[in-house]
């Protein structure tokens, strides 16, 4: 199980492909607060909720100063097919690796039905204009997540 980000811990840089295949890199977005999340698999009920609400209040969050990136094991290909079918506007991150999920503590041990098993726990990391972790929320619901950090962050 990989190690939780607290709150004042400099956010692991990354470098990873979107749905286009174009390298997108943390350090690119200095200056600017951002939103990591982090989502078990494109085209899912849970993650196509969270990103469509993600999406609908994209405006609201990038006039606070904040861009907004979901990251998942998924392929670059899976995740323009996302995008497209859900009409996304937030930027999708390619990690099949999982070495980013990982160093940002959101892979480890998940259980449903009774079942344990190693998987994307879904989590939510907010990252201040200087590199540094605001936030650190992990296990969070897909639903009314979104409207539950605009309203934490007095947006």
């Amino acid at each position: 199980m990989s190690e939780r980000l607290q709150p004042g811990d400099v956010a692991p840089a990354f470098t990873l492909p979107d749905a286009d295949g174009n390298q997108v890199s943390l350090s690119g977005r200095k200056g600017r607060k951002v939103i990591v999340y982090f989502y078990p698999a494109a085209l899912t009920p849970g993650c196509t909720k969270q990103a469509c609400d993600f999406t609908d209040n994209l405006s609201v969050l990038a006039d606070a100063g904040y861009d907004v990136i979901g990251i998942s094991p998924d392929q670059p290909e899976k995740l323009a097919k996302f995008r497209e079918k859900e009409s996304l506007k937030i930027t999708l991150l390619a990690d099949p690796d999982k070495k980013t999920t990982e160093a940002y503590g959101a892979y480890g041990e998940k259980k449903n039905y009774g079942k344990t098993y190693m998987g994307v726990i879904r989590s939510t990391i907010i990252v201040d204009e200087e590199g540094k972790v605001d936030r650190a929320l992990y296990n969070v619901r897909a639903t009314g997540h979104v409207a539950k950090i605009i309203k934490d962050l007095g947006i």
